[in-house]
């Protein structure tokens, strides 16, 4: 419950009255401080610009003499396994890049239907595959958190297993291949 605020005050998801209740939180528990300190400093670190390209750097022409000279027949061998570890390294950077370059949200949809007493999301995210949301008190509400990366998605929810409901609160929409409408959302910046 405690992640799930944190991650819902990174993304400016609370309302005042629970903005309020966060505050009141962080000062009376220092292991929620703490863990909240540390999600923000990860999200810091999601949003800090990546290096795209190492600056190069100007060898003195003793240091190439030297370097060359290590490739003897005797030092062949760890200069294959050095090779190794650069082009490793090199791949795991790249990977790193790219996690950061794309990261994916969490993003929480919610929906008030007090008469439902089942209701599911489907979407792109899901592979069209059928999720069941959680019903939020006794009021009608019901809620799923799902991590979406950056760019368009199209969903619908479901009542009672089959009837389509529209988000009421993502304007955009868009006919579908069977004569359905589901609701487009954009994550990120820009999608």
């Amino acid at each position: 419950m405690k992640e799930h605020m944190i991650s819902q005050f990174i993304d400016d998801e609370l309302g005042l009255d629970e903005k309020i209740e966060f505050v009141e939180e962080i000062h009376r528990d220092e292991a929620f401080t703490n863990e909240a300190r540390e999600f923000l400093l990860l999200e810091k670190t999601l949003r800090s610009e990546v290096v795209e390209a190492v600056p190069e750097v100007s060898v003195p022409f003793a240091r190439r003499v030297l370097f060359f000279s290590l490739l003897r027949p005797v030092n062949l061998a760890f200069m294959t396994m050095a090779a190794a570890l650069v082009i490793l390294t090199a791949a795991l950077v790249s990977q790193h890049q790219e996690t950061v370059a794309h990261p994916v949200t969490s993003h929480r949809f919610v929906l008030y239907e007090p008469g439902a007493s089942s209701v599911e999301i489907a979407g792109n995210f899901t592979g069209w595959e059928r999720v069941s949301m959680n019903r939020v008190g006794e009021i009608g509400y019901w809620e799923l958190n799902l991590d979406l990366s950056r760019g368009e998605h199209r969903f619908v929810y479901l009542l009672e297993g089959d009837e389509r409901i529209l988000d009421p609160t993502v304007l955009l929409r868009e006919r579908d291949d069977f004569d359905g409408e589901n609701s487009v959302l954009f994550i990120g910046e820009s999608a």
